[in-house]
């Protein structure tokens, strides 16, 4: 099938999904349209940044939302892949021996969220890549070469919704989409993780990377969302100690 005809396959199938729910296009229709059309349980998307603390837009159904949070609070699983190295990471079985030693943490959480397969894929123009699209299986999966061509079709949707473009043939812009979808309190979201980072740094006498790798951790020591973590943090609810594990503040200070 040829890119062109592809690209327009999809755009249909994902408009479908947002006329369904009576909206304009957005992310979640992505995602709920790759669900549909290839041999998977779940999709998510994740914004991702170099500089900034990366966060989740949008999942279909609860495992995609655990693997979406996973990654992001680990630092580590094939979204974190397919982001720094710009390419696609198929993993077919989380089972294997080797991303068991790649993914020592995160494979064994993600099995037991109930994924089996993961494939990552970087949404990506030229040197830009603003996040990832993260497909799931609950078995031992291979995508074949139309399918995985047609989950790539779905990445470049993805990358042109995030990125505010034009997606159809009105010359509409996304801006109403992605205010739908929640797209307003995303900077809220990367604000506070990023401010309760910052507070760290002076509590703990460490770099923003360091304050950041605690916070991750804590986070998933106690099983909790990064961004309910960095509230705690922000509210003074919750204060870290060079020396001691954080405690939570009874006087609010």
């Amino acid at each position: 099938m040829r890119s062109g005809s592809r690209s327009s396959r999809v755009q249909v199938l994902v408009a479908e999904q947002a006329a369904r729910r009576g909206a304009r296009v957005g992310m979640v229709d992505v995602c709920t349209a790759a669900v549909a059309a290839l041999p998977v349980g779940g999709a998510g998307v994740s914004a991702m940044s170099r500089t900034a603390a990366s966060h989740p837009l949008c999942s279909t159904d609860d495992i995609s939302e655990q693997l979406e949070e996973l990654q992001l609070t680990l630092g580590q699983g094939p979204c974190v892949d397919a982001f720094v190295h710009g390419s696609a990471v198929l993993t077919p079985d989380l089972l294997a021996r080797a991303l068991q030693d790649d993914w020592t943490v995160f494979a064994d959480a993600a099995l037991a969220a109930g994924a089996r397969a993961v494939f990552a894929l970087p949404l990506q123009i030229g040197a830009i890549c603003p996040g990832v699209l993260d497909l799931y299986a609950d078995v031992p999966t291979v995508l074949a070469a139309e399918e995985l061509a047609d989950a790539l079709a779905f990445a470049d949707l993805a990358t042109l919704l995030l990125l505010d473009a034009r997606i159809d043939e009105t010359g509409a812009r996304g801006d109403a989409a992605l205010a739908e979808h929640g797209f307003e309190n995303l900077g809220g979201y990367r604000a506070e993780i990023d401010q309760a980072t910052g507070i760290l740094t002076v509590q703990l006498g460490v770099g923003l990377e360091e304050a950041f790798v605690r916070l991750r951790a804590y986070s998933y020591t106690q099983g909790r969302r990064l961004a309910d973590v960095a509230a705690d943090v922000v509210a003074h609810r919750l204060r870290f100690s060079p020396d001691t594990e954080p405690g939570r503040s009874d006087d609010g200070t």
